[in-house]
């Protein structure tokens, strides 16, 4: 019992090291472009990337969590919180060129990428296209902040940020189907490709839509900013995990739900304070 202890002690010591030293250098980031004038030129966010390109070549880390257990932090909120501030008019006007780029985008990168590491690397096609499956659905959440830092024209953030939201979809259908065939599972036929497209597509949005118009159905009777911010938050990790137990895709449930309670929720059930505290 003593001897976990100690060990249980160290390794808590280690981690808040870790911690602090990730917590400095981050600091160390944001204060460099306000010493150093030329780090004025680079942005913030590619700083970061940078920086945390570095930690991770030393083998600095926080905790040891696992991939998945990281998804499950980051991703729900980021993914809700990109939706509820994406203006469904916006997005209307633009739905079509977003559903093609969420859709063959996403089958140019495999094709892309696949064939680079296979050709360059000397990967085995297989492998190539599980991972450019794995890698085609890409988050540009530091692109859509330059974005806003450099004032890019709206439909071209609206744009991008769209199609990193729906190409989700796409993507774990792919992925699904690749491993599939490579296990010898499924054979290459377009019917069962498209079924199992519009099953997870269909899932996500179905109960994301109902999870979103029923909390906003829900705020309307009461006026409790606290809890209104409170139900934000376990509708967005909530909505992940439901639907990917359903089998659907997660990231689309989410921001079906983001979409729904940003841009009706908000404006039905929750007085302009509410609103704003919410969004802050």
């Amino acid at each position: 019992m003593v001897l976990e202890s100690a060990i249980a002690e160290e390794v808590i010591t280690n981690n808040l090291k870790q911690f602090l030293l990730v917590l400095s250098v981050s600091l160390g980031v944001a204060t460099l472009p306000q010493i150093f004038s030329w780090f004025r030129n680079i942005p913030y966010t590619l700083l970061l990337v940078i920086v945390g390109l570095g930690l991770a070549c030393v083998d600095v880390r926080l905790v040891t969590l696992s991939p998945e257990l990281i998804l499950f932090i980051f991703l729900p909120p980021l993914l809700f919180e990109a939706a509820w501030n994406l203006k469904w008019s916006d997005l209307k006007q633009d739905l079509v060129p977003i559903c093609l780029y969420a859709v063959f985008g996403v089958l140019i990168a495999i094709a892309g990428v696949a064939i680079a590491l296979n050709q360059v690397v000397g990967i085995s096609l297989t492998t190539a296209l599980l991972i450019a499956a794995s890698l085609s659905a890409t988050d540009p959440v530091s692109v859509t902040a330059l974005f806003r830092e450099l004032g890019v024209d709206s439909r071209l953030v609206t744009l991008m940020e769209g199609e990193s939201l729906f190409n989700d979809g796409m993507a774990v259908v792919a992925f699904g189907f690749l491993v599939a065939l490579s296990l010898g599972t499924v054979e290459l036929e377009f019917q069962p490709i498209l079924v199992q497209l519009f099953t997870v597509i269909g899932i996500g949005v179905g109960v994301g839509a109902f999870i979103g118009f029923g909390i906003s159905y829900l705020t309307q009777r009461f006026d409790l900013p606290l809890v209104e911010q409170s139900l934000t938050l376990v509708s967005a990790y909530g909505t992940y995990l439901i639907i990917e137990d359903l089998g659907g895709s997660g990231v689309i449930g989410v921001v079906t739900t983001g979409l729904i309670l940003g841009n009706f929720g908000s404006r039905i059930g929750m007085n302009p304070r509410t609103r704003i505290i919410v969004s802050e």
